[in-house]
């Protein structure tokens, strides 16, 4: 029986009983006092791999923390579920499928086995499919239909076919081609629409339907109204095809919609949308940055993977981040985590990881269908530096809650302007060692009477100025933001949450809580249109729907 058929309660292993007895021992542990007694923290507590610096001495820990979190990991038989992982293993097993998303950055000599077939063929099938089509579009030889090369590339998807793909070609846009522009199509909100297709010209653009299924609504409505607009614009059926690709696993209703079959990219059900960018769901990407920086998104990808795979759990860059976050999440109470990239082309990537650990680890019941006996995944949140640091780190630093955070930064940019990013750098920095130091009474006090303060207002003002600090955080760095780096990155955080999963004993690759809105969500449209007279389950939805058919005008 294999390992996700029998998912261990990870409370009841006795490292989890270490813990809780660590976490008590833990209670009056001091960060600032830790660094001051060991100079060697630093070197103890960060590492290297993948062109990524791994800081995570400002952390709640100690060296015994780390030996019972690790040996937690291997009571809950992780090294077997990250093999399992990268066999093709079921790992999926509401949905009984692999999840193998780390198969699209692997070596075309490698075999890979699903159902008795070898994935490794028909995945670089796909990427040199890519590379024509690329190729094709870079050198003007892809015409629209007044024979005018493409100038601009719209991506017609929601969730992973959109959050992921937006990430890498905005974090790589220093390595951007020249002549095609890449846009982003995914809420069926209209004036999104509208506002893009404003300054759009038909007979230049190419329009990619992502989507599994090809009937994810958003993305369906998005690309009917599409065509709409390009036969408005001048276009005809006829010439459709120079207009329309697809990336999906349902050829069928591409065809229908009227896409060509060799304009159809493959989709599979080993891939989860939230994980797919490697895939042909990463085109905008690779229209955006080129096909030789592709590979090297994937390349850096594929070493993280490696990494991920030999090394150490004391040493290794994903599992430690994820027993960081399990340690925090289920014995100090948090319940978010902040993710503060400072860096202008990074700023998406909380969005990305938002779907990626919340979609992924936001479940109650573990693999075996029995309710989970510990918190899941937290809250993720946070923003681009340094524009949180006005507005929502001051939560972080004298906040009631607990709120672990990743800071992420690049030491050179690619734009620089005298010294400015020297000082994003540095703000980087203070702000993870203010949330660490925190400032006591007495500086507070001594900092007020040097102001010349009289002792009365020194008195009155000084609890406002203490901040707690003990308040830990990781800080990754790189040399600068490149393709390599960026795949790294991506693929740490994707295999961060993998092993949350597999702790907490959950199913990080199904999303049945995201079905159920969109089963509901048709039965409110009929509603809407008055196609379906019924009332519907409760007062409030009926209310609310009354007040839109009362007073919309559509």
């Amino acid at each position: 029986m294999s390992h996700y058929q029998q998912p261990l309660d990870v409370t009841r292993l006795p490292a989890w009983q270490s813990l809780v007895e660590h976490r008590r021992a833990m209670q009056g542990f001091s960060m600032r006092e830790a660094f001051a007694a060991d100079p060697g923290r630093f070197q103890e507590f960060s590492l290297s791999a993948c062109g990524l610096l791994l800081d995570y001495s400002k952390n709640l820990i100690t060296r015994e923390t780390r030996d019972l979190l690790v040996r937690l990991a291997e009571e809950a038989r992780l090294r077997s579920a990250i093999e399992a992982l990268f066999r093709g293993e079921p790992v999926n097993a509401s949905e009984g499928r692999p999840a193998l998303h780390t198969a699209l950055r692997r070596p075309v000599a490698d075999r890979l086995e699903v159902n008795g077939t070898d994935v490794m063929p028909e995945v670089h099938r796909v990427l040199g499919q890519m590379t024509e089509l690329v190729g094709r579009i870079h050198d003007g030889l892809w015409r629209g239909y007044s024979e005018k090369p493409i100038t601009d590339v719209v991506n017609i998807g929601i969730g992973g076919s959109f959050l992921g793909p937006q990430l890498v070609s905005e974090a790589l846009l220093p390595f951007a081609q020249r002549g095609v522009r890449c846009h982003y199509l995914a809420n069926i909100d209209g004036s999104e629409f509208h506002e893009l297709s404003a300054r759009l010209r038909a007979e230049t653009t190419l329009f990619i339907v992502s989507s599994k299924s090809f009937g994810t609504l958003e993305t369906l409505k998005n690309a009917q109204a599409a065509r709409t607009w390009y036969l408005a614009q001048g276009g005809s059926q006829a010439e459709l095809h120079r207009h329309f690709i697809a990336v999906t696993s349902n050829q069928a209703a591409a065809l229908e919609f009227g896409i060509r079959a060799e304009n159809i990219f493959p989709m599979w059900d080993w891939v989860g949308g939230r994980y797919s960018l490697w895939s042909a769901i990463g085109l905008p990407i690779a229209l955006a940055i080129g096909m030789s920086n592709f590979k090297e998104l994937l390349s850096g990808a594929y070493s993280m993977d490696q990494h991920f795979l030999s090394a150490p759990f004391e040493r290794n860059m994903p599992v430690l981040l994820a027993l960081l976050g399990l340690w925090y999440g289920n014995f100090w109470g948090a319940q978010s985590h902040a993710i503060l990239p400072y860096d202008h082309y990074l700023r998406n990537i909380t969005q990305h990881l938002q779907q990626l650990d919340m979609e992924s680890n936001g479940k109650s019941v573990r693999q075996d269908g029995a309710p989970v006996s510990c918190a899941t995944g937290p809250v993720i949140w946070g923003g681009v530096g340094c524009n949180g640091q006005h507005a929502y780190h001051q939560l972080l630093h004298q906040g009631t809650l607990l709120i672990p955070a990743d800071f992420i930064v690049p030491v050179a940019s690619h734009n620089p302007v005298a010294d400015h990013q020297q000082w994003l750098y540095a703000n980087c920095l203070s702000q993870s060692q203010a949330l660490m130091l925190g400032k006591t009474r007495a500086e507070a006090e001594a900092e007020l009477r040097a102001k010349g303060l009289p002792e009365e207002e020194v008195q009155r003002l000084a609890p406002h100025k203490v901040i707690p600090g003990n308040r830990p955080s990781n800080t990754l760095v790189m040399e600068r933001v490149s393709p390599r780096r960026l795949g790294a990155l991506v693929a740490m955080y994707e295999h961060k949450v993998f092993v949350q999963s597999v702790l907490w004993g959950i199913n990080a690759f199904d999303q049945w809580g995201v079905e159920l809105g969109k089963e509901l969500g048709r039965d409110v449209y009929q509603c809407l249109t008055g196609h379906d007279e019924r009332h519907t389950a409760d007062a409030s939805t009926q209310g609310l729907i009354d007040f839109f058919r009362a007073h919309h005008r559509g």
